[in-house]
């Protein structure tokens, strides 16, 4: 049970730390959501906004890091 205490606690720090690097991202990063592969949608009564672009951007980045971190522990 201890063991699934301290899983936790990690999963939620990881989730702390990227909830922090996202609200400081937007504001290094201004265009970071206006890529041109983000649809916007709007209606009169309701809007949709899918950033494609955005995600596949930060899912190439968050891979490359994450490969760095792996092959950095590994030795």
């Amino acid at each position: 049970m201890v063991e699934f205490g301290r899983l936790l606690v990690i999963i939620g720090l990881a989730i702390f730390f990227v909830g922090l690097f996202l609200l400081v991202a937007g504001k290094i990063f201004p265009w970071l959501g206006n890529l041109p592969g983000d649809f916007r949608i709007e209606g009169e009564n309701f809007k949709i906004y899918f950033p494609l672009a955005t995600m596949i951007l930060v899912s190439i980045l968050g891979t490359i890091l994450l490969n760095i971190v792996i092959r950095i522990f590994r030795k």
